[in-house]
């Protein structure tokens, strides 16, 4: 199945990368090469991730990449990554407050 990153998964990446690279640009590659390729694991097996536990809803979906959250929306003709989130971040979290 098409596996598609949203533009906002795709900044999540790009901001990852952007934190990673700042200490070391290959690590940063790497780790970016590694939540990329889940798409694979995602796209063969859309059930394989677990159901999200702040939605309950069995179309979303995430598995986990090391310390990272790749969160997905299972259609029947395609699967959306919607988000790559660290572990420690609540998926509510309200960017603006601190």
């Amino acid at each position: 199945m098409k596996v598609y990153w949203t533009n906002t998964a795709q900044r999540h990446l790009n901001a990852i990368h952007a934190y990673i690279a700042q200490n070391s640009p290959q690590y940063a590659n790497r780790i970016v090469d590694r939540l990329t390729g889940r798409s694979q694991q995602i796209g063969s097996h859309p059930l394989s991730g677990r159901i999200v536990p702040e939605y309950e809803m069995s179309q979303i979906r995430e598995v986990i990449e090391g310390t990272y959250r790749i969160i997905y929306y299972s259609k029947p003709d395609q699967i959306d990554v919607l988000a790559v989130i660290h572990g420690a971040m609540n998926i509510f979290q309200d960017k603006d407050k601190t």
